[in-house]
């Protein structure tokens, strides 16, 4: 049985903690804190501008996180630093297994698209730097509803724009509260857990968490 296999980008097919890593020389021992913050405001902000209804793009609070992170520990002054961490996020390193695994699915007849919060200028080139653009179907953005995940409105845009019914759907993200919404909405989910954490948003079953896209190859043979 073949499916519409979605996939989160950001963290799931792309690895957000390598544009701090790459320029960890510069950075110090402040690299992995630096990372963790920029990534929780990230999130944060976009959830407060959902509540709010004060939509922003996701490229838009990604520099604006990042801000805030460098401020935080006190880098705040070196531009340079700052322009060189963004153009690392706009190519994010890609998983190891990640264009392998896309590559075995798309021959095995299944249909595969990417859906994240970044908006189009942000999330296409960061998918052409790895050729995933080339490995998937269709490249879905919460941009054209103006809300971010995981409001339910934007599993609704997903599956209406890829003509899919939730039940031929199977969606993979890292990120915990993505999958419980996806989930909610009714999709079948896996949760891509490559550092072996505890999940924070309720039980999940073991057959529902797998530690990297070539477990799902096996999975769904």
């Amino acid at each position: 049985m073949t499916h519409c296999i979605v996939f989160d980008v950001y963290g799931t097919l792309l690895d957000i903690g390598s544009p701090a890593a790459r320029l960890a020389d510069r950075l110090g021992p402040k690299a992995s804190h630096l990372s963790d913050l920029w990534r929780g405001k990230q999130l944060e902000y976009a959830w407060v501008a959902t509540f709010t209804g004060r939509y922003e793009t996701f490229w838009t609070l990604t520099e604006r996180a990042l801000d805030h992170a460098l401020a935080a520990l006190s880098f705040g002054g070196d531009s340079a630093l700052r322009t060189a961490l963004l153009d690392a996020y706009t190519t994010p390193d890609v998983y190891a297994e990640v264009p392998g695994a896309l590559r075995t699915l798309r021959a095995e007849g299944h249909r595969l698209a990417v859906f994240s919060n970044g908006n189009p200028d942000m999330l296409n080139p960061a998918l052409a730097a790895h050729g995933l653009d080339n490995l998937v179907d269709a490249a879905v953005s919460v941009d054209p509803v103006q809300l971010f995940k995981p409001h339910s409105a934007v599993y609704a845009h997903c599956a209406e724009t890829l003509n899919e019914p939730n039940d031929r759907i199977i969606f993979l993200s890292s990120n915990g509260w993505d999958i419980t919404g996806a989930s909610t909405f009714g999709w079948q989910t896996y949760w891509v857990n490559r550092k072996a954490l505890p999940f924070e948003f309720g039980d999940r079953a073991n057959a529902d968490t797998i530690s990297s896209l070539d477990d799902l190859v096996w999975r769904l043979r």
